[in-house]
């Protein structure tokens, strides 16, 4: 496995989810190729993909990037002190979809290779992912398709990295500070190479290739679903909780901003309207009141 090999994969990848994206949506999404040059902390290249205020997705963001720079930063290092101060190199395409009716869910997807070479030895490469699911209203049906598919993804890998993956995802989407779960969770992994190279890219590429399979379906069954001033007022105020996550927890928007990063396309996951307020509490036994309940909760879904 070459890391061109690996740049192929996920320039195709963003293609081939933007274009079905865009055709659902009736939306163009904007291309923005940027590059950081040779003499900067961080130099590279990417793709940032992003479609606003369409008819189905208020906000979808979809972006490529292949940086490389002198030294890994810390968020990327506390599992590996051994690479600390290594030069690097990093990969990957991550998506967010906010979609604009509250009952089509959000979701996130990342897949990501990064390789580094310590002073005293060879190249050392290793990848992570995963995806999740941040529903809005609750529908059990919704999350059994959502994690049968990352199970489905995992399995020629072998039976026990859905339930692992499944954990790790429940254990990372979580707001510490609000004693809450991002949302119904899905399967998330780092620091992945058990498998060898070869085996633990083909494993990333079935996990991108599944991310169509476990969402479409269920914008198409959600996206028409009439609401009103409620639900939309409750979706601004749960979208909330999803940019407290990422600016607060979120590993991958700390390695970007301590990389030197371009701040534009780290932030594309951010929500275009979101909303706070004070000790909100949705009352007992209404939908909203449900979600908190039942879907907000780690549970075993299969």
């Amino acid at each position: 496995m070459d890391s061109g090999s690996v740049r192929n994969y996920l320039i195709g990848l963003q293609s081939r989810i933007t274009s079905v994206i865009a055709q659902m949506d009736g939306g163009n999404f904007l291309a923005d190729q940027w590059e950081k040059p040779a003499g900067e902390v961080l130099q590279g290249q990417g793709i940032t993909q992003i479609l606003e205020n369409g008819s189905v997705f208020e906000r979808a963001g979809c972006g490529f990037s292949h940086v490389s720079g002198p030294q890994l930063p810390p968020s990327a290092t506390h599992n590996r002190p051994e690479l600390s101060g290594a030069p690097f190199e990093a990969m990957g395409v991550s998506l967010v979809f906010h979609p604009r009716n509250p009952y089509v869910p959000t979701v996130h997807m990342n897949v990501r290779m990064l390789s580094a070479t310590p002073a005293h030895g060879e190249k050392v490469a290793w990848f992570g992912g995963g995806m999740d699911l941040t529903p809005y209203y609750g529908f059990e049906e919704d999350a059994v398709h959502f994690h049968q598919t990352c199970k489905d993804a995992l399995a020629p890998f072998g039976d026990a990295l859905y339930p692992r993956f499944k954990k790790w995802c429940d254990d990372y989407f979580y707001l510490k500070h609000r004693n809450e779960q991002r949302g119904i969770g899905g399967i998330f992994f780092d620091d992945f190479a058990e498998l060898g190279n070869e085996q633990s890219f083909a494993m990333l590429q079935s996990v991108g290739d599944a991310l169509l399979t476990a969402y479409l379906p269920i914008v198409q069954k959600r996206k028409d679903t009439p609401y009103g001033e409620r639900e939309r007022a409750h979706q601004l105020y749960r979208r909330g909780r999803y940019v407290e996550f990422n600016l607060v927890w979120d590993r991958g928007t700390h390695f970007g901003l301590q990389s030197g990063g371009r701040t534009e396309s780290i932030l594309l996951s951010m929500p275009p309207l979101v909303s706070w307020s004070y000790q909100r509490q949705a009352p007992s036994g209404s939908p909203e009141h449900e979600l908190m309940q039942h879907f907000l909760v780690r549970r075993e879904w299969l």
